[in-house]
């Protein structure tokens, strides 16, 4: 399935701040803001502030990673302080990881799955082992990320969990975009959006996905042109 490209706005993927920032995967902590819809119900947690204080500036063109507001970020850090929250936890280790400081987002991470175990449901389990699998992805651990990804997927399928589902697609396709796995990514690119358009997610709701997919596409095109 080919899903439908963003043409002229692929160019602007390093310029999306022209349409303001926006949600990106996915919205919960545990994916990054990439994701979502629904977020007050589907993911009624720290990720809805994320998008709302605007820390998303764009996304690179070459690595699909986002751009962010780092001022905002230290803000943000500053902000949420020592709290012990799952949500808060959460929050920072993805805060963490996107300004580089792997080796704390790392070990939020971690506090973050403990906390779930100790406390939640298999759902809120899984976010951060999502999470946890974004940080191993940034950290060069692909093998990891992908073996934690590729369960989470498994998972949330099996429990019909679609909007989680498609939160660990779209990072299992950044983890196998990063080792050049491009035709590998585009499939789990598209199946996210597969998922996303059944939830009912509006185009707006799905640029971060269509970038990937379109960035990818021409990754694709590159090398067959290169033989």
């Amino acid at each position: 399935m080919r899903v439908r490209r963003l043409s002229a706005r692929v160019p602007g993927v390093t310029a999306t701040e022209n349409e303001g920032r926006r949600d990106v995967g996915c919205v919960d902590p545990s994916a990054d803001p990439d994701d979502t819809r629904q977020s007050s119900r589907t993911f009624p947690h720290a990720a809805d502030t994320l998008l709302k204080m605007s820390l998303i500036l764009g996304y690179d063109p070459t690595t699909l990673r986002e751009r962010v507001d780092l001022l905002e970020v230290g803000r943000r850090l500053d902000e949420l302080g020592e709290m012990r929250s799952l949500d808060a936890l959460s929050e920072r280790a993805w805060l963490l990881k996107v300004t580089g400081r792997l080796d704390e987002a790392m070990d939020i991470a971690n506090q973050a799955l403990r906390l779930a175990r100790f406390t939640g449901d298999r759902k809120d389990i899984l976010r951060p082992r999502i999470l946890r699998a974004q940080v191993l992805q940034y950290s060069a651990h692909f093998a990891e990320a992908t073996a934690e990804l590729t369960a989470c997927i498994d998972e949330a399928h099996t429990q019909g969990w679609r909007a989680l589902e498609s939160v660990a697609l779209q990072h299992r396709g950044k983890v196998a975009f990063d080792q050049a796995l491009y035709e590998e990514a585009l499939d789990d690119f598209t199946a996210s959006v597969a998922l996303r358009e059944k939830l009912g997610a509006s185009s707006d709701q799905l640029e971060s996905t269509l970038i990937a997919v379109a960035v990818t596409e021409s990754f694709i095109d590159e090398q067959r042109k290169r033989g």
